[in-house]
Formats: structure tokens, sequence, C-alpha cells
């Protein structure tokens, strides 16, 4: 479907569910338990190598390990592991998150407080929420180039990864509409956010549309069982945490030995 016309259609049909949307979202709410952020936001992985980076990890919930723990068994955990692998590095990590927060609000909020001035890679986790509050792709676009160019202003030369949009359309908790209302739009988001990183240097986004049908083959996992991806319905698993990171790590490798 043709974006402008698939972000149209949405909108055509979510203005008549508004209320029904917001009702079931509100029911959606009180069944799915409120889990706190993880801790521990920073971590060392020692591979006994010679050579050390540093990352920054930034982004919404699932960046905040909302589903796990600590964060060393979330998505930044498994991304510094991975990245300690394949890049024969120790990986220094810190993460840089709050659960509900958009791109607007990262922006002014968290990019501020980051006490780093300098790091070798920058990961920023972001969708979800723009996604729920219904933010138009425009906006959506505009926050992101300011937040790219903060990013930038502090720390120059230093690649930035975004990760793939969270896959709303898989999640257990939600309402066929919702998903297809908010399940649209973040693959709208992320179509705009793959424009705007597409003639930027050192800037990348990893596009690819996560289906639980392909991660399943892929890594063969359990085809039939969508609640082991998800802690709540709607965070990620200890195991989706694990293999996303996995994937992150390999997608961000691939673009620095170009």
């Amino acid at each position: 479907m043709n974006n402008k016309l698939k972000y149209i259609l949405g909108a055509i049909v979510s203005v008549p569910l508004l209320p029904f949307l917001y009702f079931q979202g509100k029911s959606i709410r009180k069944k799915v338990p409120k889990l706190p952020e993880a801790k521990e936001p920073r971590g060392f992985v020692n591979g006994n190598f010679n050579t050390t980076l540093n990352i920054l990890s930034i982004g919404e919930s699932t960046i905040a390990g909302v589903g796990v723990d600590f964060h060393k068994n979330g998505f930044t955990g498994a991304l510094a592991k991975t990245l300690s692998t394949e890049l024969k590095a120790n990986i220094n990590w810190r993460v840089y998150a709050r659960s509900g927060y958009t791109v607007e609000r990262l922006s002014k909020k968290i990019i501020p407080k980051i006490e780093e001035t300098s790091t070798d890679i920058i990961i920023v986790g972001m969708g979800g929420n723009d996604a729920f509050t219904l933010n138009s792709p425009k906006k959506w676009s505009e926050a992101i180039e300011e937040l790219i160019n903060l990013l930038e202003i502090k720390f120059p030369e230093t690649p930035i990864f975004f990760t793939n949009m969270p896959p709303i359309k898989e999640f257990p908790a939600f309402t066929k509409p919702i998903k297809f209302v908010i399940g649209n739009l973040v693959e709208i988001l992320g179509e705009k956010l793959q424009v705007i990183v597409k003639d930027k240097k050192n800037v990348f986004y990893y596009n690819e549309v996560i289906t639980l049908e392909n991660w399943s083959k892929k890594h063969s996992l359990p085809t039939n069982n969508a609640k082991i991806y998800f802690s709540d319905g709607v965070h990620p698993s200890k195991l989706t945490y694990n293999v996303w990171g996995q994937e992150m790590g390999l997608f961000i490798k691939s673009k620095l030995n170009k």
C-alpha cells in the first residue's frame, strides 16, 4: 500500500474509531501490568581485548529495559555482548531512556542530561510512543531531524544507529483495530525515518520490519506461541531482547565495516 494512502486510510478509519480505541486502550492499560524499567543502566563487557569501545543507548521503554530486571538482560546488554564478539573489543555501555517518551520529549528531557562528552557508537530506539499518541509523520520527521541535530552537535563524527520500529501489529495485548491503526502508523514513521537518514553521513536505520514468523524461522524458535516474545503482551521478553540485540549488533557491524 502506498505510504501516503496508508496514512490517509488509517486516519479516516481512526477518526470514527477514536472513542472505541480510547476505551479499548484504557481497558488494555488496566489488564497489562505496569512493569518497572530495568536496573543498573551501566555495564562493561570484558572480552579481554586490547580495544574498548563506548556505546550509548537512548530511547523509550524498550531501551529502558521494561520487561527485564537488569539492563544486562535487556536490549543493550545483548547488543553489547554481540558487539564485543563481532568487533573484537571490550564494550563500555550506558543507557539513557525513559518509558513513555516521544522523540520530542527525549530531545528536551534526556539529551541535555547525557554526561558523556564523547562516545564511539550511539543507538536510538524510538517510535512506539509517537505512534501511540497518533503523532503525524510530519511532526515525527521534524522531531527526528532535531534529535539527530542535537546528537551530532554533542557527538560530532559519532555514528548514530536507529533500531527497528516496534512490531505493534504483533502485540498480543492489542486488539485488531489498535493493531491496524497504530501498527500502520508506526510502519509509516519507519518509512519516514528511512528517507531522513538516507542522505545523512554516519546515520543509519535498521529498517527490517519485525514479524514473529520471520524471527521464528530465522532463529529456530516456536511459531505457535507469541507470548514467549513478550513480558506483558506489549514489551519484549528477555528472549526478544536477546534476539533483537544480536540482530542490531550484526547490523551495526555491517555498517562500520563498509
